[in-house]
């Protein structure tokens, strides 16, 4: 009589055997997943504080339970309508405005002949990526100031002077424009890089047949990278209510909170100045909850409406 083997016993000399195999790819990828376990997965631990009035010092486990206490509070909170609408115009700009800039600019740097043109192009583009953010707003605040570069400019032409950083109304537009300055040619790489992965028999074809460079870019790059545009845009879509924290305080300040102060600088002010820990981590748990729902919504119209998605 056969005695069937255990399943657990079969993936054990499986794994084994594909750990002996591969182990140096596999020892490549433990620091990333070391980061991953460590500074995302075991801090979700934390999360039970958000049901908790927690106190330093206090335990994570067996403090006073208060349910959806500090939820409640934010949702009922001055401060909750100001901070989902700065936080969401904010991302929605960069968004629409900052998003198809990469996408622009690595269709038109792909049609350039000049290899030396091309690559002075992207330098320039991507250094302001390599420059500590800190310097970043550092430079715009300078820009910016009554006697700085922009206000000069407007003096030269016989306008007056605007003190863009101390009024709530500029704050939107200055942070928009400075993302894109900083970023577009960091974000153009991706999109360079799935451009180089078409078939040039594709353009050789479209130019017998009349194609120019203008009908190439629309009927041949545009469609060929699809799949990589679509999936970029969900992974944007998912982080719409996540905005950059550091950016932000370091450019806002009082005068310009009506339009400046977003749920992260929110989240900072309540745990970190009035260690108010509890509530800070449930604003921060109700973030996250608005993320994901965003990204799966978001994946779940691009299958049917594209067929391309994340998962």
């Amino acid at each position: 009589m056969k005695v069937k083997k255990k399943s657990g016993g079969t993936m054990a000399r499986v794994l084994t055997k594909e750990l002996k195999k591969n182990w140096v790819l596999y020892l490549m990828m433990a620091p990333a997943l070391i980061y991953f376990l460590l500074y995302c997965y075991f801090p979700m631990f934390g999360l039970v504080i958000a049901f908790q009035d927690y106190r330093v010092g206090d335990p994570f486990i067996g403090g006073k339970f208060v349910g959806f206490k500090h939820f409640v509070d934010f949702f009922q909170s001055y401060y909750f309508r100001r901070l989902i609408k700065n936080t969401f115009l904010l991302s929605l700009g960069v968004l629409i405005f900052g998003y198809p800039v990469p996408l622009i600019f690595a269709l038109l740097l792909n049609e350039v002949r000049s290899l030396k043109f091309k690559k002075l192009a992207q330098t320039v583009t991507y250094l302001p990526h390599f420059v500590s953010l800190v310097v970043i707003c550092g430079l715009i605040l300078d820009f910016t100031k009554m006697d700085g570069l922009i206000n000069t400019m407007i003096k030269t032409f016989g306008g007056q002077p605007i003190a863009f950083m101390t009024k709530p109304e500029w704050f939107r537009p200055v942070y928009i424009i400075s993302d894109i300055w900083s970023s577009f040619g960091w974000n153009s790489i991706i999109f360079m890089a799935a451009l180089l992965g078409i078939d040039p028999e594709q353009y050789e074809a479209a130019a017998l047949d009349g194609a120019n460079r203008l009908k190439k870019m629309l009927y041949i790059s545009i469609p060929g990278i699809a799949p990589v545009i679509m999936t970029t845009l969900l992974m944007r879509l998912g982080r719409v209510m996540s905005l950059g924290f550091e950016k932000v305080f370091n450019l806002y300040n009082a005068s310009t909170y009506e339009t400046a102060d977003i749920i992260s600088t929110f989240v900072y002010r309540q745990g970190i100045l009035n260690a108010n820990y509890s509530s800070a981590a449930a604003i921060g748990l109700f973030n996250a909850v608005i993320n994901l729902v965003l990204v799966v919504a978001a994946n779940r119209i691009s299958k049917k409406l594209t067929e391309s998605s994340l998962w």
